[in-house]
């Protein structure tokens, strides 16, 4: 006999001015069970968790809270229907303990009307004993790593007897390590017979955790299966609504003579004896598990950081960059794993984000902006990689996560590069976009660039990548072709140590 319905929606419709952004979806929450939610980046998804929460009233259908229907007019009111979310991007107090973030609206006082501070420690290392989290309460929250983070939040929600929990791309920030941390979690709560709908992008965490998976779709409900019942392709085609007959496109590039050389490049305490190199019309990924040193090696490269050794040579020149102006000055460009905090600034106009590194070439009588030509040129770059915006005085902030890559890959494509380095450039985005974003890369080394990907997923390596160099400890400790990696192969280069010197080399 399955478990009894706690939650369950019934052709909800939300309308904002000129956008539909649920268009008569249902959606049916189980006790003790793992609901995966998945869709493209603007199928619907943020809209239900707002409705669910009492952030915004439907227009029209029904919420029904075991078999009762309710009205969650405020948040407060989803709160004491026990209700509770865990945001991707977590909504902490960063200044604050862990403490006072868990009981912060509920605070405990004595008789005397004071906090009762000890017993609000208690209860919050009692909370996080739960979670077999080893996380000190007096902390100041902004301290901790966004998995402890997340952690804090669940206990937050359990302080608050929360039944239903909504997690919105909880694994999106963690490295593999932190993300079994947290499926071992999230079982734990299922099992305690909490509801949780889990929201994600990736199939390895709906596979780990879910019992079924609903699908929308362009603010529609697609379909509600068995996970152990529907294949991967049949579900991205649910998500995407057309078939993709493989994740990653063709390759249509010519490779040709090395373009960028990196040559024993070393930066203490970061990274040591680094080189690669990438040819013309070729994808290089910079591959290994989070804090292997790929990060800090392109910041070297770019002018983040500056090395302590070794040397970075363009077209057989070598180059010093003191800072990313001078490195996109000589035809290098960095596309960072953060878009929010590096790579746009989300309220100002799409053209503006396009134009914001070549403001020079718009000046007119030297004063003012030819805001005309920087909008012409950003239509141009827009259309050119599909960027899907009402139009480009738009603001990046209102976009879906991919479109957003997009708008700040087109920034970059506005300078004359021939190194384009882009870090998780599909870091937070739906299978759709993924394939989207590939295909831009892929155009682009055909087009001549000479392409770095920083990447921690394999299949995307191994599908994207002519050439894949994997690091540990701030060490190169394996070079393959394309065609010569598995996953087994760089998992195990990604754990062994180089100790001074390549573990493999296949090139």
């Amino acid at each position: 006999m399955s478990n009894p319905v706690v939650l369950e929606l019934k052709n909800i419709t939300k309308v904002f001015p000129g956008v539909k952004a649920l268009d008569n979806v249902s959606f049916e929450l189980r006790s003790g069970e793992v609901h995966a939610l998945m869709g493209e980046n603007g199928a619907g998804k943020s809209t239900l968790i707002k409705v669910v929460t009492g952030v915004y009233q439907c227009d029209e259908g029904e919420i029904f809270i075991d078999s009762k229907p309710v009205v969650i007019k405020t948040p407060v009111e989803a709160q004491k229907l026990g209700i509770a979310v865990i945001y991707q991007t977590v909504t902490a107090f960063p200044d604050l303990s862990v403490t006072e973030n868990i009981f912060m609206g509920q605070e405990i006082k004595n008789k005397a009307g004071f906090y009762n501070w000890k017993e609000m420690h208690k209860q919050a290392k009692a909370l996080l004993d739960q979670l077999s989290a080893d996380i000190d309460v007096e902390e100041r929250m902004g301290t901790l790593s966004v998995a402890k983070q997340q952690l804090v939040e669940i206990a937050k929600a359990l302080s608050k007897k929360a039944r239903i929990l909504i997690m919105d791309e909880p694994t999106a920030s963690l490295t593999q390590h932190e993300c079994q941390d947290l499926y071992g979690i999230v079982e734990k709560l299922r099992d305690s017979g909490v509801s949780i709908i889990f929201i994600t992008h990736k199939f390895e965490d709906m596979y780990r955790l879910a019992s079924r998976v609903t699908v929308f779709r362009d603010s529609c409900y697609i379909g509600t299966w068995m996970v152990d019942e529907i294949s991967n392709a049949k579900l991205i085609e649910a998500m995407v609504g057309r078939k993709l007959e493989q994740m990653y496109p063709p390759k249509t590039s010519t490779i040709g003579d090395v373009v960028f050389e990196v040559e024993n490049l070393s930066l203490a305490g970061y990274f040591k004896d680094v080189s690669f190199s990438v040819r013309r019309g070729e994808i290089v990924a910079l591959t290994g598990l989070i804090g292997a040193g790929r990060t800090e090696v392109v910041q070297a490269v770019y002018g983040v950081l500056q090395p302590d050794s070794g040397s970075i040579k363009l077209n057989g020149k070598k180059i010093v960059s003191k800072n990313p102006k001078e490195a996109l000055l000589s035809g290098i460009g960095l596309l960072p794993e953060d878009r929010h905090l590096q790579g746009l600034v989300l309220e100002l106009p799409i053209y503006q984000n396009i134009t914001l590194s070549n403001l020079l070439e718009y000046r007119k009588m030297g004063l003012f902006l030819d805001k005309s030509q920087e909008r012409r040129d950003s239509e141009v770059l827009c259309k050119k990689i599909a960027v899907k915006a009402s139009s480009v005085e738009t603001a990046p902030s209102c976009l879906s996560g991919g479109n957003q890559q997009k708008v700040a890959l087109a920034k970059l494509l506005r300078s004359k590069l021939k190194v384009l380095i882009v870090d998780e450039p599909t870091k937070g985005i739906d299978v759709g976009a993924k394939y989207s974003i590939y295909t831009i890369l892929n155009e682009l080394a055909a087009s001549g660039y000479a392409i770095i990907m920083i990447s921690s997923e394999m299949p995307e390596v191994l599908g994207m990548a002519d050439k894949i160099v994997v690091m540990k400890g701030g060490r190169v400790t394996a070079t393959f072709n394309q065609g010569e990696a598995n996953q087994e192969k760089i998992l195990h280069a990604a754990l062994t140590s180089a100790h001074g010197k390549k573990a493999q080399e296949a090139v």
